[in-house]
């Protein structure tokens, strides 16, 4: 019996649905509507409250439409209920989701709910959001008195399509209200067409679109304003009141209770210029707060909508409809007040059309006469000022300046200027832009205006410096567009002022002629720039060679000085000197070129070269470095500093890349400063010159010292062998006549001795008579044996002495020199017939020379031995090795495909380096070679290469 029951109920719920469902949708009054829900819920659930709410969106507010409560107290469920962040209701209305409470009593997030809910025994409840789509229309809510708010399935899927269907309805309801409310706009807009093309003049139909505005919108008042765009004002052009329907065209006071200034609405204004309406109404703006409370104080309004009048992009005025109340203003309202807007912009260009045409006609007048000027015979600066006066004259303005970037000092100075009235011309430079500004101009193909100097934040480098001559607003435009500014046409005015679209263009096109002329002046400057670092560098050559001749003394500095100088005058720069040291010296000397009053340089201060860090970075570095006076260690500044210093140039004086630096060039000023290719190129050949021939004095010099004191040591032995030679021959003298010896013994001794001193005197007149100032290179024979004999025999007192072994390799068979063997290695030499051709004397002191280095180098009890290998019938090699120790520096040194620099401190310049390397230039003289080099297994060898006889 149970079962058959449910399925009964099943059907009546059922069809309950359908006939709720069908009422709905037939039903088109809200009442109705709620009523139908109400009675439906109470009939098929089992709730002691039913209370329906519908949501306000605007005020954010339920408004109570009835229900079912406890003891019939309905009057509590008519309430408007103010939502608030965090209450279960504006929660609903948010997520749009059901909520349940389990206890309505303890629920202290329903405002005004809890007491009720304790008053009557209220607990288990649940809200259900009314939404239709995406938008919550009402809520539905639901309590009894059991605790807890479970719903069965099947009843909530029955009361969520009760309520969709409700939400349907409702919404179906408001878009049918809206659309009975709102206002066509085709109509009243064709009657306004019509009647404006009835108007006689522009006056009235300006008076016609205000009285078609006003009726349509209802406002309490609408006025048309218009934009004076000297002195950026707008004043009040016509009004629906009646003593203010006629224009008032001779307003111009800015305190005129009819008058708006910029300055006091500046994004009223703003938001009018780029086309945008501007809408106050019930708590919205689409103004900031700040300014929206500025224009109500303003106007005396609390609700206000404005649409521009704009013709060709420049703001004619606009129409503003106000109401003394607060109000939402609607968009057929917007909408109608602003096609009015359009249909003003529309009729304005026929109030000045005459004016117009004229001016479209001077337009291409002056147009035509500067591209004449431009290409006319006449010179750079009257072509600029035709067409400056004519610029000045067509806008009303004051300046016409034409800037030019000037890179080498990051700043943009004035090309040409030209101002009426005999105003004061500008002496001062434009400081670089920003690099946003820097862009703007690079990247518009537009003049760029400035109606408010204090106010825009554009081109903030030039602010003050053109406020403090007057300057309120400007034009300004790139001479090459899409470009570099390089170049830039100014056009200032000394009060506040809007600039048209068509008087930018007009400067757009005239900027572009003016920058061809721009252009010729600066391929005349750049020639000019060339000729004179060419005239710099002829002086700078000039002085050179004149420093070779006339100021080649130590301690000299005129070619540096006069150097750096002209360094300074191609760079035009404030600060150049020069850190210089020869090699060898650990403290650098301060050699001032240029230092101006700004600076400061203590010259007398000795620059120790490992410590200073200028010298270090400039040796660094390959070519000119640039660093920043903050950089400067304190060391540094102890020595150069001044408050004009920003940044520092630095190149080292280089000649070739083996050969030691003799100093730097620091070159210094402002950190504004851009320094050009062109003139880092001059001055990187200057001082590249500069070490050339510093290198060439240094190296002069030093070889001219060392002349000297040769010269002079040269003079001295051969005064003292000149004296030993005359005592030599005076003893001789007196022993000839003390007569020979009466002994047979004494006699053979007496008449050896006699000879050898004889010999050794003429040898001795010889070399006085022949080689006083210069060497004579001989042509005597004598066989390679003998000459070995002599060498061994020369430096047989050191080789006992540090009991060295001798060792003769390569002639026939080896043979080893000591105290056992001694005679039969004279043998056996004499054995050997290899002729060498040469200067004996010269060739026996050599080899004398390296046996003497060999026997210094070995340890006592060592070896060196003779290699000698004949190569061809006109040369033998005779390599000498010992065990010895040699300076590797020494070595490389002597290498002769080495580069030698000459001024840097060498092994070379004191012996045994000095006596080897003299060694090698006598060899190379006679016709054959020296070489020294180290073996794999550590043996040092001296390897000489001896021409020899042909038989």
């Amino acid at each position: 019996m149970g079962q058959s029951q449910r399925p009964i109920a099943a059907e009546q719920h059922i069809i309950s649905l359908g006939r709720v469902l069908q009422s709905l949708r037939e039903e088109d009054n809200v009442d109705v509507l709620i009523e139908t829900i109400i009675s439906f819920v109470k009939d098929q659930f089992d709730y002691n409250l039913v209370w329906v709410a519908l949501y306000d969106r605007l005020n954010h507010i339920l408004i109570g439409k009835g229900g079912v409560a406890p003891q019939g107290n309905n009057n509590f469920l008519n309430q408007r209920l103010v939502l608030s962040p965090g209450d279960l209701f504006e929660q609903v209305v948010i997520e749009q989701r059901p909520v349940g409470v389990a206890d309505l009593r303890a629920e202290t997030r329903t405002e005004g709910w809890q007491e009720f809910a304790k008053k009557h025994e209220l607990q288990g409840t649940i809200i259900l959001p009314i939404r239709y789509k995406d938008r919550c229309l009402g809520l539905l809510m639901l309590a009894s008195s059991r605790w807890g708010y479970l719903l069965p399935t099947d009843a909530k899927a029955r009361l969520m399509m009760v309520l969709g269907e409700l939400a349907a309805a409702l919404h179906q309801y408001e878009m049918n209200w809206q659309q009975k409310q709102t206002k066509r706009l085709e109509v009243p807009l064709l009657d306004l067409l019509q009647k404006l093309q009835s108007s006689s003049n522009f006056e009235q139909r300006l008076g016609t679109v205000l009285q078609a505005t006003h009726e349509f919108v209802a406002p309490n008042h609408t006025h048309i304003y218009w934009f004076e765009r000297e002195g950026r004002y707008f004043w009040r052009r016509c009004s629906n009141h009646h003593s203010q329907k006629n224009s008032l065209p001779g307003i111009r006071d800015k305190s005129s209770a009819t008058s708006i200034t910029v300055e006091e609405l500046s994004d009223f204004y703003y938001a009018l210029a780029v086309n945008e309406i501007v809408s106050i109404g019930e708590g919205r703006s689409s103004l900031k707060s700040h300014f929206t409370a500025q224009l109500m104080e303003r106007l005396n309004v609390r609700s206000l909508l404005a649409a521009p009048i704009i013709w060709q992009k420049d703001l004619l005025g606009f129409i503003a409809v106000e109401a003394n109340e607060a109000r939402i203003w609607k968009e057929n309202d917007k909408s109608f007040v602003q096609g009015a807007a359009g249909l003003i912009s529309l009729a304005s260009p026929v109030e000045n059309m005459e004016l117009t045409i004229q001016s479209i006609r001077d337009e291409a007048q002056l147009t035509n006469q500067v591209a004449k000027g431009i290409y006319s015979e006449c010179d750079f600066e009257e072509t600029l000022s035709i067409c400056a006066s004519k610029i000045l004259e067509r806008l009303g303005a004051t300046r016409f300046i034409l800037l030019y970037h000037n890179p080498d000092q990051n700043r943009y100075e004035i090309l040409h200027q030209n101002q009426p009235n005999n105003r004061r011309s500008l002496n001062f430079n434009f400081d670089t832009l920003r690099e946003v500004d820097w862009l703007l101009l690079q990247r518009s193909e537009d003049a760029i205006a400035v109606e408010n100097l204090e106010e825009d934040l554009r081109f903030y480098n030039w602010r003050s410096a053109l406020l403090e001559v007057g300057v309120r607003s400007f034009i300004v435009t790139n001479c090459a567009i899409g470009k570099a500014p390089e170049s830039l046409l100014l056009i200032t005015h000394e009060s506040d002022r809007a600039w048209t679209v068509q008087e930018k263009q007009l400067i757009q096109i005239v900027s572009q002629q003016v920058g061809v002329i721009t252009r010729q002046w600066q391929l005349y400057h750049n020639t000019e720039q060339q000729e004179k670092i060419m005239q710099s560098f002829q002086g700078c050559l000039q002085v050179l060679e004149q420093a070779q001749s006339a100021n080649s003394e130590p301690g000299n500095q005129h070619l540096e000085i006069i150097s750096l100088r002209q360094i300074a005058s191609v760079l035009n720069c404030p600060l150049v000197l020069m850190l210089s040291w020869l090699p060898g010296e650990n403290y650098a000397e301060i050699i001032p070129g240029v230092v101006t009053d700004n600076f400061v340089v203590k010259t007398d201060t000795l620059v120790p070269i490992k410590a200073e860090a200028l010298i270090q970075w400039g040796l660094t570095s390959q070519g000119i470095l640039a660093i920043k006076a903050d950089d400067l260690p304190e060391d540094t500044r102890k020595w150069m500093h001044g408050v004009e210093i920003g940044q520092i140039l630095l190149l080292a004086l280089r000649t070739e890349p083996d050969y030691e630096p003799t100093g730097v060039v620091i070159m210094a000023d402002t950190l504004q400063r851009r320094w050009s290719e062109k003139s880092l190129k001059a001055t990187e050949t200057l001082i590249c010159q500069l070490a050339w021939s510093r290198r060439q004095k240094l190296v002069t010099q030093n070889l001219l010292d060392n002349k000297k004191e040769l010269q002079q040591l040269n003079w001295y032995k051969h005064q003292k062998y000149q004296e030993n030679q005359r005592n030599l021959a005076s003893l001789i003298s007196q022993i000839k006549d003390l007569g020979i010896p009466k002994t047979d013994f004494l006699q053979v001794r007496y008449q050896q001795m006699l000879r050898q001193m004889e010999n050794t005197n003429t040898s001795i007149a010889g070399l006085l008579q022949t080689e006083q100032w210069q060497l004579q290179i001989a042509n005597d024979k004598i066989p390679i044996a003998t000459l070995l004999k002599r060498s061994l025999e020369r430096v047989d007192s050191l080789l006992k002495q540090q009991k060295l072994w001798i060792g003769i390799h390569g002639l026939g068979q080896n043979i080893t020199d000591d105290s056992n063997s001694r005679e039969k290695a004279n043998v056996r030499l004499s054995q050997y017939s290899l002729i060498f051709i040469g200067d004996i004397t010269k060739m026996e002191l050599v080899l004398n020379e390296l046996l003497v280095a060999a026997c210094d180098r070995s340890i006592s009890g060592g070896r060196i031995d003779f290699w000698c290998r004949r190569l061809d019938e006109h040369f033998l090699e005779l390599s000498i090795t010992d065990n010895g120790s040699i300076n590797q520096q020494l070595l490389i040194e002597l290498y002769q495909d080495t580069p030698k620099d000459i001024l840097v401190p060498s092994h070379l310049d004191q012996p045994p380096g000095l006596h080897l390397l003299i060694c090698q230039n006598l060899m190379q003289q006679m016709g054959g070679e020296l070489h020294f080099y180290q073996l794999p297994d550590d043996r040092v060898v001296s390897r000489l290469l001896l021409p020899l006889a042909v038989k």
